[in-house]
């Protein structure tokens, strides 16, 4: 059962973004701001949209929202694609239904 978690963009306490820096195929890197994360089904999920210094540069066209899961390994915790098309499904509608109360999200 996923987690109850309100997105840290809606509180209204200062805001500090919660960032990753991810790597591409590439070696580019690419920093991303955390809006959610819950668990489903025994893994843990994160919901990430491309990171916006300045809010004037901000276009919510923009704001695609990109599903990582958390993976553990021997040398600690990774995020990963969601490569399953049902498990992507099931997590994409369990943070549609999270987020959806804070954000204005296009299916």
């Amino acid at each position: 059962m996923a987690e109850n978690k309100t997105p840290a963009a809606a509180q209204d306490e200062e805001y500090t973004p919660d960032l990753v820096t991810l790597e591409d195929e590439e070696g580019k890197e690419h920093t991303f701001e955390v809006i959610d994360a819950a668990d489903h089904k025994g893994t843990h999920y994160m919901a990430l949209v491309p990171y916006v210094e300045n809010e004037e540069e901000l276009v919510e066209a923009d704001l695609d929202l990109i599903l990582m899961k958390v993976g553990e390994d021997e040398e600690g915790e990774y995020l990963d694609i969601v490569e399953d098309d049902e498990e992507l499904y099931e997590v994409s509608k369990m943070f549609e239904k999270r987020l959806s109360e804070f954000f204005d999200i296009e299916q």
